[in-house]
């Protein structure tokens, strides 16, 4: 019995022997498969060298009355404003983008047609290369137009409404096509697409001092007032004749309608309408640019830009622009807004209400400082990339 418990025991410890000699093989064999393995490769993220946002924002007002006592007129108002950006930077370079498009529509029951409240398309790129930390050479593109013709609405004349409709030659009688009509008739134009448009090529030095400002000296600026509608051409001052119309427009200066031929008459009538006039003019000179941007604190901003460009070439040389904008978000979907716009151009006129043919008062004068101010509250969704 002793034997067979001896031989027992002998076989055991032969097969764990054996199995021990195996494990350390298998670990051998892993720890040497381990170290010829190749290393692993980091992930390495590329570098994202454009930010981009899309900021859209949709205000809608109301007033409804019925057999109101203290008067009013009923209104419905519509608007929406789209800001989007698009900007790249790279070591010593960088290149920013921005589209702005504003639109309002406004209908009064006092005034049965649509009219604008707000029109701007404002497109800017600028492209920057460092020169120190704060300094950079750059070169800025602007520009400005409108979607939609701009119209001053006057009431319409009691003996006009009579000669358009005699059957109902009183205003408040009429139905609401012909009162539309007579409205459309009454209305003066005083702005088109592309009529005006405002083109600025600016070379110099952008100064950022903090990361809420940027100011840009610009000693070499060109650009191009663009008055597409001959009407308008007057208003914007510009009077450059075309070559080719210069005999024509000369012999307007003693010109007598009682004497003048049917062709002579459509000329005329054509060179006070601006077709003579040429389509754009050239303007070089300096513009100052300089942009503020803050956040408050995460609901509320401001954003402000003031330009002002002289012209070399032309007198008078001054345009002002100085637009600002508070954004106050009170909740996730929803922000009031107020802007305020401020144009000064001492080559935009208006027609002079003392104006008599023949007389000595001026057909147009400087139309000054222009002002623009809106508070809205409505719909707005922010999408934001992150670097």
């Amino acid at each position: 019995m002793k034997k067979v418990i001896i031989s027992i025991s002998a076989i055991f410890a032969a097969l764990s022997f054996a199995s021990a000699q195996d494990v350390q093989s298998i670990v051998g064999d892993a720890a040497a498969e381990l170290s010829t393995a190749p290393e692993a490769t980091p992930v390495v993220e590329k570098p994202k060298y454009w930010t981009s946002s899309l900021t859209t924002q949709i205000n809608v007002g109301q007033t409804s009355l019925t057999n109101w006592a203290a008067g009013g007129d009923n209104t419905f108002s519509l608007k929406g404003y789209v800001d989007v950006s698009a900007n790249w930077a790279k070591e010593t370079m960088f290149w920013n983008n921005r589209l702005q498009l504003d639109l309002g529509i406004l209908y009064s029951s006092s005034k049965p047609i649509m009219q604008k409240s707000n029109d701007r398309i404002y497109l800017e790129s600028k492209w920057g290369y460092k020169l120190t930390d704060k300094l950079y050479f750059s070169a800025n593109f602007d520009f400005k137009t409108q979607f939609l013709s701009g119209w001053d609405y006057k009431t319409p004349s009691a003996d006009r409404v009579a000669e358009l409709f005699p059957d109902t030659p009183m205003l408040e009688d009429l139905n609401r096509k012909n009162l539309k009509e007579a409205w459309k008739d009454a209305r003066v134009a005083k702005s088109g697409f592309f009529s005006p448009a405002y083109t600025v090529l600016a070379l110099g030095i952008d100064w950022n001092p903090a990361k809420w400002v940027s100011v840009s000296v610009a000693p070499l600026t060109g650009g191009f007032t663009i008055v597409g509608d001959p009407q308008f051409r007057k208003a914007y001052n510009l009077t450059d004749i075309k070559k080719k119309s210069q005999s024509i427009v000369s012999s307007f200066d003693n010109y007598d309608e009682t004497t003048a031929s049917d062709t002579q008459k459509k000329q005329y009538a054509a060179y006070l309408n601006g077709e003579y006039y040429r389509a754009a003019m050239f303007q070089l000179g300096a513009q100052l640019k300089v942009d503020f941007k803050v956040n408050i604190n995460d609901n509320f901003k401001y954003s402000s830009q003031i330009v002002l460009f002289t012209d070399y070439l032309h007198e008078p040389n001054i345009r002002f622009n100085w637009d600002n904008k508070f954004d106050w978000q009170l909740a996730k979907y929803f922000a009031l807004t107020v802007t305020t716009n401020m144009i000064y151009d001492s080559n935009v006129f208006k027609p002079n209400p003392n104006y008599v043919e023949g007389g000595a008062a001026p057909e147009l004068i400087k139309r000054g400082l222009q002002f623009a101010e809106s508070i809205s509250f409505g719909f707005t969704y922010t999408i934001a990339s992150k670097k």
